[in-house]
C-alpha cells in the first residue's frame, strides 16, 4: 500500500466506505452490517452506523473532494433520521444516551463542510435537525470525554448562528474537561480515571479540533490545549513500536486505527511536537500495519475485533457500525494537496529512551528491539463494559505478544490469564479485580491489589533488560494453588509454536518469539482459541506454587525472547 500524496489517502479512504453501500437502509439512516446486540437500541446502533463514516467523509469534503453519491447519501440520512415522522427517525434521546456519541460527527460536517452537509437541507430539515441534536444540551452526558460531543454541537451552533447555541453549557462542559487534567499533557478519562486510549483519540483529538475552529473566540483556551498537545505527544510516542504497531491496551481497541488519530489532528492544527515526517510515519506504519491484518470481513466490511473478528474481546458498546470510528485518523485530509504532510516523506521514530517512566498515565515503558512493552499500576476496574479486568489489570502488555481475555473463570484454559496471578480455590479461579494502591519505582512498580476481599497481594514488579521479576507477597485465610503467567505465545499451525516445561519452569517459543517463566513447578496452558487479541490461538507458560493458609512469598522471573 503507497501512502504518501493526497489522492493515496482518498483511495484508503473509499476502500473503507465503499463496500458499505449496499447495507445502507432505505432511507439511509444506518447501515446495517451485523445482527449483534449492544446495551443501547437497535435505532441508535443504526444511527452510529450513519455516522461513523462521517469521521472520514467530513476531512474529505472540507478538503475539496467531491462524492456525490456519499453526499447524497449523508444528506439523506439527516432528513430521516431526524424527522420524527419518519420510520427511520433515530428516536427520541434519554441522559446518557449513545446518540450523543454520534452528535458529534454530525457537529463535525455542520462545522467543515456545511456547503456539503448543512446548507442543502431545507429550512423543514434543518429545524429537524438542530431539534434533534438540541437534545444533548438538555440531558446529563456522560461524566467523562462524552462531554467534548456537547461542545461540538454548540460550537457547530455556534458557528451556523443557530440560536440553540449555549454558551453557559458550552463553558461550563469545557470547565469540566480541565478538571480531568492530570499534567504531563494527560487527563484521566472522566470519573472513572482511567489513562488509555480516549486521551489521545478522543479528549486531546477534540481540543485540537477545538483549538482550530475556536481560536478568534476564546484564544487562551486554544493556546492551552495546543501546548498540553505538544507535551502529551513527547510521551505518547513512546506507545509505538518501530514498525507501526501501537500497543494493545485498554478498551475500545476494536477502533483500531484510531491509535494514530492525535497525530492526524496535530498536523491539521498545524501542533508540531515533532516534525510533519515523524508524525506522518508513525500514521503510515500504523496503518500498512492495520492492512496486514484480518479486521476486514469477506466483503470488506470492518469486523468488531482488533487483529481479526472477535466479539470474546469486545464491550457491551460495540455495535456493527462502531469500528469506523477509526475514520478520525483522516482529519489531514482537510488540508490542501500541496501542503508539508502530503509531500512529506514517512520518517523513523526518533531516538527514544529505552525505559520511560510516564506517572502522569501510571505506567513505565519498554522498548527492545523496537518493540514496546508497557508496565503498569492498573488502577481502572470499576467499569463493567466488557472485560475490563484483562485490558487493564495485567502486569504488562506488548506490541509483540498482544493479551488474552477471558471465556471463564471455571478452566485456566478459559481464563487464559497471561502475564497475571491467579488462585485456584476449591476448582475456581480468581484473578486481580481491585487496587488498593500503587508506588512506581525507577524500575516498576509495588502493586497493592486483592483477588477479593479476603485475598490480598502485594506485587513487586521489577524490570529487567531481557523481561521483569515478579515478587509477591501474598495473604490468604485459604489453601490454594497459584499460577503466575508470563507472556502468550502465538499458537496458530503456521507459527511452529514449541512448549517446553519442567520442575521450575516453563517455556514456549515460536518462529519470532518467546517466553520463559521460572520460579516453580512448569507447565503450558493451551489457552482458550480467540482469547489473544492479535493472534487466534496462543499458549502461556506459568509456574505453579501451592499456597497455604497466612502469609507466603513467591517470586517468578519472565523472560522474553
Amino acid at each position: 500500500m503507497k501512502l504518501q500524496t493526497k489522492q493515496d489517502f482518498y483511495g484508503l479512504l473509499f476502500d473503507i466506505i465503499n463496500p458499505l453501500k449496499p447495507y445502507y437502509t432505505k432511507g439511509r439512516s444506518g447501515v446495517i452490517l451485523g445482527r449483534h446486540a449492544t446495551w443501547y437500541d437497535d435505532a441508535a446502533a443504526r444511527c452510529e452506523s450513519f455516522s461513523r463514516p462521517l469521521w472520514g467523509l467530513v476531512p474529505y469534503f472540507a478538503g475539496g473532494g467531491e462524492a456525490e453519491e456519499f453526499q447524497r447519501i449523508c444528506l439523506d440520512g439527516f432528513r430521516s433520521g431526524t424527522d420524527k415522522e419518519n420510520p427511520e427517525y433515530w428516536g427520541e434521546c434519554a441522559d446518557r444516551d449513545q446518540r450523543f456519541v454520534e452528535m458529534a460527527a454530525m457537529a463535525y460536517g455542520m462545522i467543515f463542510c456545511p456547503d456539503k452537509l448543512w446548507d442543502p437541507l431545507s429550512e423543514t430539515e434543518k429545524e429537524n435537525m438542530t431539534a434533534w441534536l438540541s437534545q444533548i444540551n438538555s440531558h446529563e452526558v456522560c461524566d467523562s470525554n462524552w462531554i467534548f460531543f456537547r461542545v461540538f454541537v454548540n460550537v457547530a451552533f455556534k458557528l451556523r448562528q443557530i440560536p440553540a447555541f449555549s454558551a453557559d453549557i458550552l463553558e461550563k462542559d469545557l470547565d469540566r474537561i480541565d478538571d480531568f487534567y492530570v499534567g504531563g499533557g494527560w487527563y484521566m478519562d472522566g470519573v472513572q480515571g482511567q489513562k488509555d486510549y480516549y486521551i489521545p483519540f478522543a479528549i486531546q483529538f477534540y481540543s485540537l479540533i477545538y483549538a482550530l475552529v475556536m481560536e478568534e473566540y476564546d484564544g487562551e483556551r486554544c493556546k492551552k490545549y495546543k501546548m498540553r498537545a505538544c507535551e502529551f505527544a513527547k510521551t505518547f510516542i513512546y506507545w509505538f513500536a518501530q514498525d507501526g504497531e501501537a500497543l494493545p491496551y485498554g478498551r475500545s481497541l476494536t477502533y483500531r486505527f484510531a491509535q494514530v488519530a492525535f497525530f492526524s489532528a496535530c498536523i491539521l492544527a498545524k501542533v508540531y511536537p515533532f516534525s510533519v515526517g515523524v508524525m506522518k510515519g508513525i500514521i503510515v506504519r500504523n496503518l500498512e500495519k492495520w492492512y496486514q491484518s484480518d479486521m476486514f470481513d469477506n466483503s470488506h466490511i470492518l469486523t468488531v475485533g482488533y487483529k481479526y473478528p472477535n466479539l470474546v474481546m469486545a464491550e457491551h458498546y460495540n455495535s456493527y457500525g462502531g469500528p469506523y470510528w477509526g475514520l478520525k485518523t483522516l482529519a489531514f485530509l482537510m488540508l490542501d494537496e500541496n501542503d508539508e504532510f502530503f509531500k512529506a516523506a514517512a520518517e523513523p521514530l526518533p531516538k527514544l529512551d529505552e525505559l520511560k517512566k510516564i506517572p502522569a498515565a501510571d505506567m513505565i515503558i519498554k522498548r527492545t528491539c523496537g518493540e514496546v512493552c508497557a508496565y503498569v499500576a492498573g488502577t481502572h476496574e470499576n467499569f463493567g463494559c466488557g472485560q475490563i479486568i484483562p485490558k487493564y489489570l495485567k502486569f504488562a502488555y506488548s506490541t509483540k505478544y498482544g493479551f488474552n481475555v477471558m471465556r471463564s473463570n471455571v478452566y485456566l484454559e478459559e481464563l487464559a490469564p497471561d502475564n497475571m496471578l491467579c488462585f485456584n480455590i476449591n476448582g475456581v479461579y480468581f484473578t486481580r479485580n481491585h487496587s488498593e494502591g500503587f508506588s512506581m519505582l525507577d524500575n516498576g512498580f509495588i502493586i497493592r491489589w486483592s483477588a477479593f476481599s479476603d485475598i490480598k497481594v502485594e506485587t513487586r514488579v521489577i524490570i529487567t533488560p531481557k523481561g521483569h521479576k515478579r515478587i509477591h507477597k501474598i495473604s490468604s485465610p485459604y489453601d490454594m494453588t497459584a499460577y503466575d503467567c508470563g507472556f502468550a505465545i502465538a499458537a496458530r499451525d503456521r507459527d511452529n509454536a514449541i512448549c517446553e516445561a519442567g520442575d521450575s519452569f516453563a517455556y514456549a517459543h515460536n518462529d519470532f518469539s518467546g517466553c520463559k517463566v521460572t520460579g516453580s513447578k512448569g507447565r503450558v496452558i493451551n489457552a482458550s482459541p480467540n482469547t489473544n487479541i492479535i493472534y487466534n490461538k496462543t499458549v502461556i507458560p506459568v509456574v505453579e506454587f501451592e499456597i497455604k493458609k497466612g502469609e507466603t512469598v513467591i517470586e517468578t522471573e519472565i523472560t522474553e525472547d
